[in-house]
């Protein structure tokens, strides 16, 4: 009987040093470093959909645009340039934990914005162009699009602002040097307001 009674001291023993272990890094905020950092991802997962949904309607209306009028063409050349140099950046998760490349993505998807307005501002100048109903049509999911990447913006920059707010305070920081949790890069822009606000598209008669 007296190995039975061993057997049971050693899964007793087992049992609470696991139930200690978890206590211990709940308390330290182990496991709340995996909650936010499965969110940041998630919510930098949606940033990278609004950007591609983005991508994949400009090809669209550039080329609906050029068979409509004949000037023009070094700006539709200029959001095709800024699109491909966006696109040819490669993305991943762990992006957001790569300052440079954070810096280089940010900057590249500031000037297809930048370009994009200026080649909605094109529509408004040309009648016509308002007039052809694929045109209006991916003008108006443009401006969704860019309200959509606004909102993913936002919710990406609080779930990092979380994460790092757990990565140094007391005593969650000491978590964070144990098990190597450094700060997230946040997205940030020269302009951000100005950026989030969609490109002006008046879809009315002129």
């Amino acid at each position: 009987m007296s190995w039975l009674h061993t057997l049971f001291r050693l899964r007793l023993s087992v049992l609470l040093g696991s139930l200690f272990l978890s206590l211990g890094l709940s308390g330290c905020g182990y496991n709340e470093f995996q909650r936010l950092d499965e969110a940041s991802k998630a919510a930098w997962s949606e940033v990278l959909n609004q950007y591609q949904r983005r991508a994949d309607l400009i090809p669209n209306l550039v080329a609906a645009i050029r068979g409509a009028i004949d000037a023009e063409q070094e700006t539709l050349a200029q959001v095709v340039e800024a699109r491909s140099k966006a696109t040819a950046i490669q993305v991943s998760p762990e992006m957001i934990n790569d300052p440079q490349a954070m810096q280089r993505f940010q900057a590249a998807q500031a000037q297809v914005g930048s370009s994009l307005s200026r080649l909605l501002a094109v529509v408004e100048q040309y009648p016509q162009l308002k007039a052809i109903e694929q045109v209006r049509d991916l003008t108006t999911a443009l401006e969704g699009t860019e309200n959509r990447i606004a909102v993913a913006r936002n919710r990406y920059i609080q779930a990092v602002q979380d994460y790092n707010v757990l990565t140094r305070s007391f005593p969650s920081n000491l978590t964070a040097m144990v098990f190597g949790y450094s700060p997230k890069t946040g997205f940030q822009v020269e302009n951000e307001a100005a950026l989030a606000q969609p490109p002006a598209v008046n879809l009315g008669r002129p």
